[in-house]
């Protein structure tokens, strides 16, 4: 199990650079497709640290533990977004300046680092249940880092920044959906990872 570690440390420092990246320019230039995308990143932070301390400390997560950070997550992230959905709103109404290079560089960005922590998670993926709904989860995450890049992009085809609200919104109504779903369906667990138990993940 140890050898999880690495590999799984890695992952959350990389992540952590992913949000820190997108949140900084999100806020700089206005952009609320990358403040989204950073959101979205953000969250996925607290499955990676779980499941990291989870190799690390010697008796693992507890089970309870794990159900109510998932819990405070899924009802943060629903909270976030819709404030979020609620500024986008207020934008696609009243736009605001913003330069399409910067969704567009991040964006890439973001998704070559998502890319990275999928990399990461590839090998160690193979041989444990809850590290692989991680990877794939991330694998997902490459293809939804690249929206900031098409609202950037569109502001510079189009010289209207509505395109950016627009892209912001259609992320945090897919992260609300999304997020509510999975907690239902997940049931006690709340989300992921289910296979985290009292002390270490299940391995195969």
């Amino acid at each position: 199990m140890a050898h999880f570690r690495k590999p799984l440390g890695a992952a959350l420092a990389l992540n952590t650079v992913i949000f820190a990246a997108e949140a900084t320019a999100g806020f700089r230039a206005g952009s609320l497709s990358l403040v989204m995308d950073s959101v979205h990143n953000l969250s996925d932070e607290l499955g990676l640290a779980f499941l990291w301390l989870a190799f690390v400390l010697p008796l693992g997560v507890s089970r309870g533990l794990v159900r109510s950070a998932n819990l405070f997550n899924s009802i943060g992230l629903i909270a976030v977004s819709a404030l979020l959905l609620w500024e986008a709103v207020a934008r696609f109404l009243h736009p605001v300046s913003l330069s399409g290079w910067i969704p567009i560089v991040v964006g890439v960005g973001a998704a070559v680092g998502n890319w990275g922590v999928a990399r990461l998670l590839r090998e160690p993926a193979r041989d444990n249940t809850a590290i692989r709904l991680c990877y794939l989860h991330n694998l997902g995450d490459i293809q939804v880092s690249l929206a900031p890049v098409a609202s950037g992009a569109l502001v510079l085809i189009t010289g209207n920044t509505v395109f950016d609200p627009l892209v912001a919104g259609a992320i945090a109504l897919w992260l609300i959906v999304s997020t509510v779903r999975e907690a239902l369906a997940s049931g006690e667990e709340l989300i992921w990872p289910e296979k985290l138990g009292c002390s270490h993940p299940e391995e195969r």
